[in-house]
């Protein structure tokens, strides 16, 4: 068995267990390649539903391939992150240009503590 291949896609669900209500999925892949796009496309589909469109949808990797690195110009998968998602986290210890929906992962804890805490507020 490649163990490899077994880690090179996670997908996790964060929810709320008092509702069980979905707060966000996470989708985390080596490289963004078809993941990124498989990723926006479910965020689509979720926003087409009253019952699933306050889900978030966001995408963590090491960016391997570079993909995430600069604002502009943008690769497609930068702008798949920016458009059809609710953020991407960079785990690289390479710098990448950061703006709302593209951020290093030091971020991203902070960032779910406030969704969850915003979540509990409504």
């Amino acid at each position: 068995m490649n163990l490899d291949l077994i880690y090179q896609t996670l997908i996790i669900i964060i929810y709320d267990p008092k509702t069980l209500k979905v707060i966000a999925v996470i989708s985390s892949k080596i490289t963004l390649r078809e993941r990124i796009a498989q990723t926006g496309y479910w965020k689509l589909k979720l926003m087409q539903d009253e019952v699933t469109k306050h889900i978030k949808v966001f995408f963590i990797t090491p960016d391997e391939d570079r993909t995430l690195k600069t604002k502009m110009p943008a690769k497609k998968g930068r702008a798949i992150v920016e458009v059809d998602t609710d953020g991407s986290y960079v785990m690289s210890e390479e710098e990448v240009e950061e703006n709302d929906k593209v951020k290093m992962f030091d971020k991203f804890i902070e960032d779910l503590k406030k969704l969850i805490i915003s979540k509990q507020e409504e």
